[in-house]
């Protein structure tokens, strides 16, 4: 295996909302993760879009990336992504050109195409006849219009202060059009990893270079759980377990304890654990590897690591000890340069 350099380290937080807590406590919970991260040398924190679930509180990521750009220092910070049918792209031009005015050179826009929620809750957002009127790439081309002075100008906060655009997905119809026009890409892999390395094998054969992004970048999300000891991991996972497969069970919940999700028998790996398929869970001699093989399968430049748990100490620590510096860093093999 050909070690040859550096992978970045990143944060996605959905801002989970725990059993017996609320939605104003889980975005503090991510306030304070984000000065954490920044503080361990973490290279991004993103928050998703998500609407109508009652576990998560990440629905508006332009006003949390403000609030955590504004307590933070280095870290860039953005969303991951924005669910770019669900809004006109005027607004999104004009919310990210704002943050990227007051935080130059910190602000990412992370795309998807996805709903966000569930459909009723997504056509409040947005009608179905906005959200289609026009093909996702045309929506794309429109937006990256808008921060182009020789474009549509109408965003003024837009015009000169562009963030740094990624492409989101699980699909190689978002890799396609990622590669074709040439913005990095993010892989899901926290939400479809069968999908990852043919997405990558997708967008890398697409991929036409542009003034955004001259060669390819990949960014691989993932959902990891570290531990001091590989039983300690498995038994914090069992909340992750239980509200997996309470909501394949169509009876979804907020993230149990480790102690409820223990009584109701999700504590210890099983040989079939289908909830935790993709998950890389254990101590970091353990999830290390596995993260390096991913890393290898896909050229990966970067990690967007999610961790979800009920403890936000255990949260912390599991951050802590991925970049703990006796383990840390990960490398990369075959892919282009991270960016600055």
């Amino acid at each position: 295996m050909n070690l040859l350099r550096e992978v970045r380290i990143s944060v996605l937080d959905t801002a989970p909302i725990t059993q017996g807590s609320n939605a104003t406590t889980a975005l503090r919970n991510s306030v304070e993760l984000a000065q954490l991260a920044d503080g361990l040398g973490y290279h991004r924190y993103w928050v998703p879009e998500h609407h109508g679930m009652s576990g998560v509180a990440s629905a508006a990521p332009a006003v949390i990336a403000g609030r955590v750009a504004s307590v933070t220092r280095r870290i860039r910070v953005g969303s991951g992504g924005v669910m770019l049918p669900n809004h006109a792209p005027v607004v999104i031009a004009e919310q990210f050109g704002t943050l990227e005015a007051f935080h130059p050179g910190r602000i990412d826009l992370g795309l998807g195409r996805a709903l966000g929620g569930p459909r009723a809750i997504a056509d409040r957002v947005r009608s179905e006849h906005d959200r289609t009127a026009e093909s996702f790439e045309d929506q794309v081309l429109e937006l990256l219009a808008l921060f182009d002075a020789r474009g549509r100008a109408a965003a003024v906060p837009a015009v000169g202060n562009r963030p740094e655009i990624w492409m989101l997905g699980s699909s190689d119809y978002t890799a396609r059009i990622a590669g074709s026009l040439g913005l990095p890409f993010a892989a899901a892999h926290h939400l479809k990893p069968m999908n990852t390395v043919e997405a990558v094998r997708t967008y890398s054969q697409t991929f036409q270079p542009s003034s955004i992004c001259p060669t390819p970048r990949i960014s691989i999300s993932v959902a990891v759980i570290v531990a001091d000891s590989d039983e300690q991991a498995q038994w914090l996972a069992g909340s992750l377990r239980m509200k997996i497969a309470r909501r394949r069970q169509g009876k979804p919940i907020q993230l149990p304890s480790p102690r409820t999700a223990e009584a109701h028998g999700y504590a210890e790996n099983r040989k079939t654990d289908d909830e935790l398929t993709g998950v890389f869970v254990g101590g970091i001699s353990t999830v290390l590897p596995q993260l390096q093989a991913l890393v290898d399968a896909t050229g990966a430049d970067e990690l967007l690591v999610k961790t979800d748990l009920y403890s936000p100490s255990d949260r912390c620590k599991s951050y802590e000890l991925l970049m703990n510096s006796e383990t840390y860093p990960l490398t990369a093999v075959g892919s282009s340069p991270a960016s600055p």
